[in-house]
């Protein structure tokens, strides 16, 4: 009865918003930002880390394709999670591309020196 309340590219988003924090250990304590949008069929994901006072911080944006079409595929597709979402009526390459998008990005300010930056927005909170 939900799945007509399910929106593919609002899952699509959710699902690049989900890894790109899953990857950072993001959550409620740590100064993480995350952001999507969808146009002409690419998938825009752009993310920051910033330090406690806002001096230090890290934004990127990438994109990757989300516009495939639904394959015929083995077995219903909403057997298939991506970062705990359950999608239907979006194939599995753009559920795939979605979640690489968020891994990518993540990786890509870490190796700018996110971790740093979120290791001490951490410590000082966890001194709070």
């Amino acid at each position: 009865m939900v799945s007509a309340l399910q929106d593919p590219e609002t899952a699509l988003r959710c699902i690049a918003e989900r890894a790109f924090l899953r990857r950072l250990e993001g959550g409620c304590s740590v100064p993480v930002a995350v952001s999507t949008a969808v146009m002409d069929s690419q998938l825009y994901l752009t993310g920051a880390v910033y330090s406690l006072d806002g001096s230090d911080s890290l934004k990127e944006t990438m994109q990757a394709c989300v516009q495939y079409p639904q394959e015929e595929e083995e077995g219903p597709n909403d057997d298939t999670q991506h970062v705990g979402v359950t999608v239907l009526g979006a194939s599995r390459r753009a559920l795939d591309a979605a979640e690489r998008l968020g891994t990518e990005l993540a990786e890509l300010l870490l190796s700018q020196g996110a971790n740093e930056i979120l290791t001490v927005a951490r410590q000082l909170n966890d001194a709070r």
